[in-house]
């Protein structure tokens, strides 16, 4: 056993000697440092993981630049297909809201619902949740439109008296995502 030096120490050994060409050869193609580093990292973990294609007595150097030139050409490939966002400030705009407190809201609506009396809970669901026209619920209900449409009116400031929401800006970005809007003429 001895002093017999493990094939893959002396591969290690050699790749740190080649670390400061490989950041002057990075710098000189990204042109940023932080870049730079970012890819001789990248090219040192690619070559440890296949260092096993490495050719000895081939030039380790020259299979480390080819590795970093591909490396760097399939980055900036890839970064041309996204949208840039120095700042952070697409990715600031996106947030998913958790999804716990849908539950509970669909269940508090559900009571508040069970509340309404049985003609207007009919009303603002035919017109709220189905999408009819006033006239169309009018028709289904066999009453005048001004009868839903008051119907309609009731059935939202009770529901909302029973949510406790004082006005449709306490709706979250889900309710606006999914499409939810005012009746016509109604004022948020």
């Amino acid at each position: 056993m001895g002093d017999a030096k493990r094939p893959d120490a002396d591969f290690k050994s050699a790749l740190l000697a080649e670390i400061p060409q490989l950041r002057f050869f990075a710098l000189s193609l990204s042109g940023h440092h932080d870049r730079a580093d970012d890819l001789v990292q990248d090219t040192l973990i690619k070559a440890w993981a296949a260092q096993q294609r490495f050719t000895p007595g081939s030039s380790l150097r020259a299979w480390l630049f080819t590795i970093m030139r591909n490396t760097f050409y399939s980055n900036y490939r890839k970064a041309r297909r996204e949208a840039p966002d120095r700042d952070g400030d697409s990715a600031a705009r996106l947030f998913v809201n958790p999804e716990q407190t849908g539950h509970l809201d669909l269940d508090d609506l559900k009571t508040a619902l069970a509340k309404l009396p049985e003609d207007q809970r009919v009303a603002l669901l035919l017109v709220g949740a189905t999408g009819l026209s006033y006239e169309e619920a009018a028709q289904i209900c066999g009453c005048a439109l001004g009868t839903i449409k008051s119907r309609v009116n009731r059935a939202r400031r009770k529901l909302m008296a029973h949510l406790a929401i004082e006005s449709v800006g306490e709706f979250g970005a889900e309710f606006l995502a999914i499409g939810g809007s005012l009746a016509p003429g109604e004022a948020a």
